[in-house]
């Protein structure tokens, strides 16, 4: 079998065998080991084993190893890419994007260091903090962004000295488990460990005493159960959950200009971005013009294999996903009118075009709900107050997006938002050396940049009498 388990540095078949589908077909188009509750026992022990000789190394050292895996990895990018858009359907140019991010990541946080620090140098007393590592890492891992979900956690917990079990989600493991092929040839065995499952050993690994921090990307409903299974071990966790962004348009924009820039914030990755613009308000005096900017730009969007030149946007990556799509658009055309889209693709695979609802009330589950899909509801508003209101009406705070002529004016709006991000004027900007965050059920933690880096860590003060 080609795609294999890593554990303890050597490339195994797993207990199982699990079929990856392609999402463009709906056909299985290869197998790959699938590990039972011993074969994670083993992965786990091999990372505990292999963490007191991983962590005394230098930085240096590390950071050796972890720009070999990434000038690695950037050497196989096309495959890499490719096979991307086989297990996860979005068009062959965004995987390309997502490889590169995903290199970016390893280099960024390869130049990281947590030195120790002098915090007080006076008469008498001198106070140190060092950051020292956790032990072993679970890095938990969504299916709409394989690759670039994967190497912001494993790259920040072996720099800082953690070795890691990377557990991808079962139907889009194999970018996950080719990471690991080429991993097995750099990294010391054990250091970094993949195992694939098919949802059912992910209780196992947050409960397991031996794995110190979780690191999960997921639905909040997901991320819940992961605290409640880490509760009894108090582990340390980075959640990055689900979100259900709202994106203000004020009423300054030129209509032409902005919708083609509000579509793509909302249909990037076919919708299935949890940063994604999944609700749009706008002012009630544009409402029609940008509905109708809006529904053209959806018709005229070619959806279709990402394996296609000519594809924008690709399939819905999975069967579960697919149909709770389309019983959001059950209720969408029951509460509300949609005026481009709003049925699936009479094909093979799980094709969902891009799909704009107008006139649907607050309540509706396409409003209250995140969809994670390309289906998008757009609302009129009357007052800036009105739409900060309806923004922060939600259980969930990731980020948002307020589009404007004058971005000045937009910022005492953004100050007003109750989420861990709101970009002005643009999307999706998530240099790797920030954090971010989610606010409310939408996370905890955080993720890039330093604080994401010492997520990884445990903050030890030394205390001195000089």
């Amino acid at each position: 079998m080609g795609y294999k388990l890593l554990i303890d540095g050597e490339l195994v078949n797993g207990a199982h065998i699990l079929d990856v589908i392609n999402p463009a077909t709906g056909e299985a188009f290869a197998a790959c080991a699938r590990a039972d509750a011993a074969q994670l026992e083993q992965a786990i022990a091999a990372a505990k084993r292999a963490f007191p000789v991983w962590s005394a190394l230098s930085h240096t050292q590390r950071q050796a190893k972890l720009l070999a895996l990434a000038d690695a990895v950037e050497a196989r990018a096309g495959e890499f890419a490719r096979l991307l858009t086989l297990e996860q359907g979005k068009p062959l140019a965004q995987a390309e994007h997502e490889v590169a991010g995903a290199v970016a990541a390893m280099r960024t946080f390869a130049d990281m260091d947590t030195p120790l620090k002098t915090l007080r140098q006076e008469p008498g007393t001198r106070i140190l903090q060092q950051r020292t590592p956790l032990g072993v890492v679970a890095a938990i891992t969504p299916w709409n962004f394989p690759m670039l979900m994967l190497t912001p956690k494993i790259a920040p917990a072996l720099i800082t000295g953690n070795t890691v079990i990377a557990k991808p989600a079962p139907t889009t493991p194999l970018t996950t488990m080719l990471l690991g092929e080429v991993a097995s040839t750099i990294l010391p065995p054990g250091v970094l460990n993949i195992v694939v499952d098919a949802n059912d050993l992910g209780g196992v690994l947050s409960r397991h005493p031996d794995v110190a921090k979780i690191s999960f990307t997921g639905s909040t409903a997901t991320g819940r159960k992961v605290m409640e299974s880490g509760a009894s071990t108090l582990k340390r966790l980075t959640l990055e959950l689900g979100g259900n962004d709202a994106a203000i348009v004020l009423d300054d924009v030129d209509v032409s200009t902005f919708a083609p820039r509000v579509f793509q914030a909302a249909m990037l990755n076919a919708g299935q971005v949890c940063f994604a613009a999944k609700r749009i308000y706008v002012p009630s005096k544009l409402y029609g013009p940008m509905c109708d900017a809006l529904a053209a730009l959806a018709r005229d969007a070619v959806v279709g294999d990402g394996l296609e030149p000519k594809t924008q946007i690709g399939p819905i990556q999975n069967r579960m996903q697919y149909e709770k799509l389309l019983s959001f658009l059950d209720e969408a055309r029951a509460r509300g009118k949609v005026i481009a889209g709003g049925a699936p693709l009479e094909r093979p695979g799980y094709f969902i075009p891009p799909t704009i609802v107008r006139d649907i009330p607050h309540d509706a589950r396409l409003v209250r709900e995140e969809q994670f899909g390309p289906l998008m509801p757009v609302l009129p508003y009357d007052s800036i107050d009105e739409v900060i209101a309806r923004a922060n009406d939600s259980e969930y705070g990731l980020g948002g997006t307020i589009w404007t002529a004058d971005p000045e004016r937009a910022l005492p709006i953004a100050q007003r938002i109750d989420s861990g991000m709101v970009w002005i004027n643009k999307h999706l900007d998530l240099p790797f050396d920030l954090p971010f965050g989610g606010a409310k059920s939408s996370g905890i933690g955080s993720e890039y940049g330093r604080e994401g880096l010492e997520e990884f860590t445990q903050r030890k003060l030394i205390n001195m009498a000089v």
